[in-house]
């Protein structure tokens, strides 16, 4: 495939997934990775690495990053948001700032704004008016992405012309990506996706095998698909990338922070020492009290999402959260 001259697409946001989707696309078409840091700029700029987030991987050469918002996005046909959920309002709202009308906006970001229970679009949408927005998603580990293993992602936007746009500009010789104009199903599916990663983690933690770990994800996807419907997402966004697809991926591997953070809980660590020892932000800790706010509002029943905001948020163990959900009055399955 040749670079495109025509799109411009400004990356905000340098850690390990911005700066993987960043890599991916400076191979199609121009592209600028903004870093909060100005040494770590300078760094992917003259020595073409990561080194923070993604050490043993050499980035592509027309790969620029700038430290100036400004300078990343005035001039882009595209922008794509790498922040973290908790920063991602200030961040936007400097980006509109910069921003041109009409420009496309999609987010990388799982989580929910605490504050207001809005999905990162929603938040996008409210500090930059008058941009379509949409989300990127699916199982995509950044270390296995940056490696070329083969993988597939899905960009959810509504505008047909616009997400076929930004599926070129993304796609790879080993990354397939698809389109799916469910934003709301989407999103939703990125962000409960490490609620459950979380509980996968903690059910490792205590020595358990991959019966529980099935059982978790098969209920856990129940959990996130009725959130998601009754939010007015599709069905089908459950059953695909989005959704299973994520949701394998992220209860499986120990890339996942999420999981990471289970893992470590159910061998006993309290969150705090957990938290305090890593350097990346595990988005289902803080999204988890969210979810559970959303399918209070809904009248969603979400049993491991309630497990889960026990453990991380009100001093629950994980042994005390798992003998709690196995209680549980039996019901139907597909009630």
């Amino acid at each position: 495939m040749g670079r495109s001259s025509e799109i411009r697409v400004a990356v905000i946001g340098a850690g390990s997934w911005g700066t993987t989707v960043a890599a991916l696309a400076s191979v199609n078409t121009p592209t600028v990775l903004w870093a909060r840091r100005e040494a770590l700029a300078d760094q992917i700029n003259n020595a073409h690495v990561n080194a923070d987030y993604l050490p043993s991987f050499t980035l592509p050469r027309d790969l620029r990053a700038t430290a100036s918002i400004e300078e990343a996005v005035a001039d882009a046909d595209v922008v794509v948001m790498a922040v973290p959920s908790h920063g991602f309002r200030a961040v936007a709202r400097e980006v509109g700032v910069f921003l041109r009308p009409w420009v496309p906006v999609v987010s990388l970001s799982k989580g929910i704004e605490r504050e207001t229970l809005m999905r990162m679009t929603e938040v996008a949408a409210d500090e930059m008016p008058g941009r379509p927005v949409g989300v990127m998603t699916g199982p995509n580990l950044a270390k296995e992405i940056l490696a070329g293993q083969p993988a597939a992602s899905v960009v959810a936007i509504p505008d047909a012309t616009i997400a076929a746009e930004l599926q070129r500009i993304l796609t790879q010789p080993s990354l397939r990506v698809y389109t799916n104009p469910d934003v709301v199903g989407c999103e939703v599916a990125g962000t409960v996706k490490n609620v459950i990663a979380i509980a996968a983690g903690m059910a490792e933690g205590m020595g358990f095998g991959d019966n529980t770990r099935a059982t978790l994800i098969t209920r856990g996807l129940a959990e996130m698909s009725r959130l998601g419907v009754a939010m007015g997402g599709d069905t089908l966004t459950f059953a695909g990338l989005a959704g299973m697809g994520d949701l394998i991926a992220t209860c499986s591997s120990k890339q996942s922070r999420n999981n990471s953070v289970g893992l470590a809980l159910g061998e006993g660590k309290t969150i705090e020492e957990i938290l305090g020892a890593m350097t990346m932000v595990a988005e289902g800790v803080k999204s988890s009290p969210s979810v559970l706010d959303l399918a209070r509002r809904y009248g969603v029943d979400m049993p491991i999402t309630e497990q889960v905001v026990a453990v991380c948020h009100e001093g629950r163990t994980a042994r005390e959260a798992l003998a709690a959900l196995m209680s549980r009055t039996s019901k139907s399955e597909l009630g």
